[in-house]
């Protein structure tokens, strides 16, 4: 347990309802898309997730691997009463620990929450975009994150108006 009353670690099969539950709210607000109980079990080793002192989960995140040096900072959600408690600071560094531990120089978001996202280091993308010979290789993915990181016109009613962020690791 750390000084701020959680902890951090590798999400397990078991925490999936959990997880779901947790998003939920945020996918009612339109801030996150909804995904099916499968999807969260075929990505669950890519999630960390954040208990309190009493094992209560109050907050998830994944990184996903896009390419050889990019990856997606996914599904990131705090529970409203952790927000503002360094939750979502301490997902994000592990994330990036994980990121960096994997040989990934960039992550990728995709974001309503700007303020935060800036705050660790990541810039509004624009019309950024990857070498020619990359993006014919990533636009074969069936991934909707993808889609989104290339800015494709097939996703647009799914993004929900969010902003495209780019950090590179150091």
């Amino acid at each position: 347990m750390t000084e701020q009353g959680f902890t951090v670690r590798r999400a397990r099969t078991s925490d999936v309802p959990l997880i779901q539950e947790l998003v939920e709210p945020l996918v009612q607000q339109r801030i996150l898309l909804g995904k099916d109980r499968v999807v969260f079990y075929e990505a669950v080793q890519e999630f960390r997730v954040v208990e309190d002192a009493h094992g209560a989960l109050v907050g998830c995140g994944a990184l996903h691997v896009m390419w050889e040096d990019l990856g997606e900072v996914r599904t990131l959600a705090v529970s409203q009463d952790w927000l503002g408690r360094g939750v979502g600071h301490a997902l994000l560094d592990r994330l990036e620990a994980d990121a960096r531990e994997l040989g990934l120089s960039r992550l990728f978001c995709l974001t309503f929450e700007v303020g935060f996202f800036t705050r660790h280091g990541f810039l509004d993308m624009g019309t950024e975009t990857v070498d020619p010979h990359v993006y014919a290789e990533l636009v074969r993915s069936p991934d909707e994150g993808v889609a989104e990181f290339l800015d494709l016109a097939r996703v647009k009613p799914n993004t929900l108006g969010n902003t495209r962020m780019l950090k590179r690791l150091t």
